[in-house]
């Protein structure tokens, strides 16, 4: 079983108990907007929360995907993944998503920098990378807080939600996690 413990936060394994929490952020249109899934019903959120547990028993394992508790309170405020995409060349990406409630108060930096220590640190991954939507700002700011740099514009690289839409490209390289 995984867990990262942050200042603030605990990254642990999603459990089905969690559906409730999950589904309060993964069911808010305003929270989805730049994602490529939702607003999720019940029963995805339901699926997304199986999927999770059953990536847990693949050999070896490439895909991570906990929820983010908020320690002073014990409530799960989000969720986050490390999927190791290419295992020969070491490479790895990260996501998150929060409950809007914990928006602005540092929760996604401190997340992706424990992603980034996880990956680097306990997978001996050599490039960690995220894109976000260019309309998100919140998230490209995220992404440069925890030290990642632009790399470019992905032009219309995914089908979503009916069009199609551009990703910018952020990375961090094993030699500037050890620097820092």
């Amino acid at each position: 079983m995984v867990r990262v413990d942050t200042g603030r936060l605990t990254l642990q394994e999603l459990k089905l108990s969690d559906l409730k929490a999950v589904h309060e952020y993964a069911s808010d249109p305003e929270v989805v907007r730049f994602m490529y899934w939702g607003p999720n019903a019940v029963e995805e959120t339901r699926d997304f929360i199986r999927r999770s547990m059953n990536k847990r028993k693949a050999k070896p394992r490439t895909d991570f995907t906990l929820a983010i508790v908020l320690k002073s309170q014990r409530r799960l405020i989000g969720s986050c993944e490390l999927c190791i995409s290419s295992p020969e060349n070491r490479e790895a990406w990260i996501g998150y998503c929060f409950n809007r409630m914990f928006w602005g108060k540092g929760y996604a930096t401190e997340t992706a920098e424990a992603l980034i220590r996880f990956g680097f640190e306990k997978h001996g991954l050599h490039r960690i990378f995220a894109t976000c939507v260019p309309k998100n700002k919140a998230s490209a700011r995220v992404m440069e807080k925890a030290s990642m740099k632009y790399e470019g514009r992905l032009r219309e690289h995914r089908w979503v939600k009916g069009k199609w839409r551009d990703s910018l490209v952020y990375s961090i390289l094993e030699q500037e996690w050890n620097k820092k």
